[in-house]
């Protein structure tokens, strides 16, 4: 394979450049024998064509390129075109197909796709590049070198139930395309598929995947790329990519003293520093254009003969000048300014004509004001006008005039009606420094003056609104008006007067569970009762929710979004953009956050009642841990937490500050609600009104005036301090024979960036 003997070259390129260096006691100007074109394309030094140690000097070490059949090639890679004053090249790339073999059945692909370009000038661009994965059933990793490297990432791109009909052109989002970033000062990579992705149910439509690293703005994806071969047909294999390069391994402070090696030798030449790892570019001062890397290569622009470019008002005064140009006035037109245009001749008007001139001008000035006024009068009018127009249509578009219709018919409603203007003065038009939150189902300022008592409100701009749902939402805002619980976030109304719904809810002030768990260093608020009651109140929120004659499914369940009150009482905010769910409801964009995931989700994009219940699981788990539900390093709470039980150290990983034998019983119940919470089948997961009453009781008896979950309780299957189970003798994947863990939390990773 061509990139497997470019891979073990290139390595001996950067011996030679250092040796080379060293020994240069300065550097020799290039020969005019050099060949500075290859086919159609320009080859400028410090390029050149030839070995590095040609008697012409062709190149500076490690620039150096072979012409074959009229395309010039770095050792086997072709390059496209190379830029002096950016500091890249482009290059063509071998693309890695995986594809389905009716003959074996079995997935047939190319292994050790790699290229290493450590110890030469050339570094993949993180900022031109994006590793792109093409299919409806496939997951691909790039890589540095094994064991050594420190750089690995993957990218998902799946079809819904392998319906390529959800495919759009030009998207590349997860749905048969994917793409994802490469850090910076990336010389090698590598390409491989994860083997338990194939096309062996869907080759009949996708058969093959395909995993490169592309040029970002040479790429725009198609349908048909998912579906057949034209990805690959579309580059003959081998797509552009961009490479930075840069001249040695210093920065230019330190290069500029090194007077017999710094490449910059124009005079009129400057350098800049790499972006991409180390190392120096030149270019040719402002006013000049050309070679840097040449003695005379950078030469004076003349400006006059681009007047497009570099105009000067008055016709034929422009003047060339070194590293600029003037506009200089004839001499007949000594006054004035020739860049605005504005020369006029050195002679005196007879005061006899200047009087009626200067009258006639200022009749003709306040007229032009009149007028003027007049007409700014007009336009604000008409800007008004539309303004109102554009709030009613929205207002009628998003179902408001059947809102009011309701509010009406039910009265006794303290669900209120905002004005668009209300809303955009309560948050002084939206200003970013009123932005209290941002979420997955929009953002939140907070609001002043929308009550006679000026109350601090939390007003929520949605996003990601459902177009066909429009004129159902004001019914569905009324049906959330009456969910009224001490443990969820009252909202108070809405304006429908935007594009998208904005909701205002109650403003809770305090911090989040997660700044509790997480941040906040004082052990005496956060002991393990204090933990029981938020957890059961949590669970008795959503319960309430699931409970209702229609069902509320938060969709987003985590630690962030919810809030505590002054007596550190749970609140449950973060829900109410998200439509309420119906009968025949099917959910075709993946909602919520990365480790929350219900990995059942992800593989039928259905919400329901059980995603909530998994969701909560993961906060259970940080709630006993004081662990984040993913780590820095993406690993997953939840996995951490199934190997610790199959490994009977559960014990190991709850939180020092609780971990004592009297609270132990405790913790292992609740780790055992929380295991029975995250099974990856929804149907063997508990209802959450069972979930709410077991910790309930763990908490113990509820204080005097709370409200609580009351309801038919089904009791939880195993719970209870003397289960086995809460000890380590079960795994999560007990109850699932579809997918594996390892499977699912890499979806639940992927889909959920």
């Amino acid at each position: 394979m061509p990139l497997h003997r470019l891979a073990a070259q290139l390595p001996w390129l950067g011996i030679a450049l250092a040796v080379t260096l060293s020994a240069v006691g300065a550097l020799a100007p290039p020969s005019s024998n050099c060949q500075r074109k290859c086919g159609d394309v320009d080859i400028p030094y410090p390029f050149g064509i030839g070995p590095d140690d040609s008697p012409d000097h062709c190149s500076l070490p490690g620039f150096n390129l072979t012409c074959m059949d009229g395309r010039p090639y770095l050792i086997d890679v072709e390059v496209l075109g190379i830029s002096l004053q950016q500091g890249f090249a482009r290059m063509r790339m071998d693309m890695s197909p995986y594809c389905y073999n009716t003959s074996t059945k079995e997935m047939n692909g190319q292994d050790g796709w790699k290229l290493n370009l450590r110890g030469t000038p050339y570094r993949f661009s993180e900022t031109g590049n994006m590793f792109t994965v093409v299919g409806c059933r496939t997951l691909a990793y790039i890589a540095d070198e094994n064991d050594v490297g420190r750089y690995m990432s993957g990218c998902v791109s799946m079809c819904r139930r392998g319906d390529v009909r959800t495919l759009t052109d030009g998207s590349c989002s997860g749905m048969g395309c994917c793409q994802t970033a490469i850090p910076k000062g990336l010389q090698y990579y590598q390409v491989w598929f994860d083997e338990g992705f194939n096309t062996l149910e869907i080759y009949n439509t996708s058969r093959c995947s395909y995993a490169a690293l592309v040029e970002a703005s040479n790429f725009t994806f198609s349908k048909s790329y998912a579906t057949s071969s034209a990805f690959y047909d579309t580059y003959s294999g081998q797509p552009p990519l961009i490479v930075d390069w840069a001249i040695g391994n210093e920065t230019c402070d330190v290069a500029q003293k090194k007077t017999e090696s710094y490449a910059c030798i124009s005079s009129n030449s400057q350098c800049f520093n790499s972006d991409n790892g180390k190392g120096y570019i030149c270019n040719c001062t402002q006013g000049f254009q050309g070679n840097p890397y040449l003695v005379d290569g950078c030469k004076d622009v003349d400006e006059c003969n681009n007047l497009e470019k570099y105009p000067c008002s008055v016709k034929g005064t422009c003047k060339n000048i070194r590293d600029g140009f003037e506009c200089i006035c004839p001499p007949h037109y000594p006054k004035g300014n020739a860049y605005n245009g504005t020369c006029e001749k050195d002679q005196s008007i007879p005061l006899k004509v200047t009087i009626p001139i200067g009258v006639f001008a200022c009749v003709v000035v306040g007229l032009l004001l009149f007028l003027g006024l007049e007409w700014v009068k007009h336009k604000r009018r008409i800007i008004r006008q539309e303004y109102v127009r554009k709030m009613n249509e929205c207002f009628q578009l998003n179902g408001g005039q059947l809102l009011m219709d309701m509010m009406k018919v039910e009265g006794n409603i303290t669900f209120k009606l905002y004005n668009r203007e209300e809303i955009e003065l309560a948050t002084n038009n939206f200003d970013k420094s009123s932005i209290i939150g941002e979420g997955g189902q929009g953002t939140v300022y907070i609001g002043h003056n929308l009550d006679m008592e000026n109350n601090p409100v939390a007003i929520k701009i949605c996003k990601g609104f459902d177009e066909s749902r429009r004129t159902e939402f004001g019914k569905e805002l009324l049906i959330l008006s009456r969910v009224k619980h001490e443990n969820i976030v009252q909202i108070l109304g809405c304006s429908l007067q935007f594009e998208a719904p904005v909701l205002v809810y109650e403003y809770v002030p305090n911090r989040t569970l997660h700044y509790l768990i997480h941040t906040q260093d004082d052990a005496s608020i956060r002991t393990l009762p204090i933990r029981l009651k938020i957890a059961a109140e949590i669970a008795a929120a959503l319960a309430y929710l699931h409970s209702l004659s229609r069902p509320v499914f938060h969709g987003d369940v985590k630690s962030v979004n919810i809030l505590l009150g002054h007596d550190l009482s749970a609140r449950v905010s973060d829900f109410g953009c998200s439509m309420i769910r119906s009968a025949d409801e099917n959910v075709q964009v993946v909602k919520g956050t990365m480790g929350y995931l219900d990995p059942e989700y992800l593989l039928n994009f259905e919400l329901t009642d059980k995603s909530d219940v998994y969701s909560f699981g993961v906060v259970l788990l940080e709630l006993i841990t004081r662990r984040t539900a993913l780590s820095k390093t993406k690993e997953s709470l939840v996995s951490v937490f199934t190997e610790a039980v199959k490994e009977s150290k559960l014990r190991e990983l709850i939180d020092r500050e609780i971990a004592s034998d009297e609270n132990m019983d405790s913790l292992l119940h609740v780790a055992e609600i929380a295991r029975q919470c995250l099974v990856m089948s929804g149907q063997q997961r508990p209802m959450m009104r069972q979930v709410a009453e077991e910790l309930q009781r763990l908490a113990g008896p509820i204080p005097q005036g709370t409200r609580v979950f009351h309801g038919v309780i089904t009791p939880l299957l195993s719970l209870g301090p003397s289960s086995n189970n809460a000890s380590g003798d079960h795994t999560i994947e007990d109850s699932t024979g579809y997918y594996t863990l390892q499977k699912k939390a890499s979806l639940s990773i992927e889909f959920a960036r």
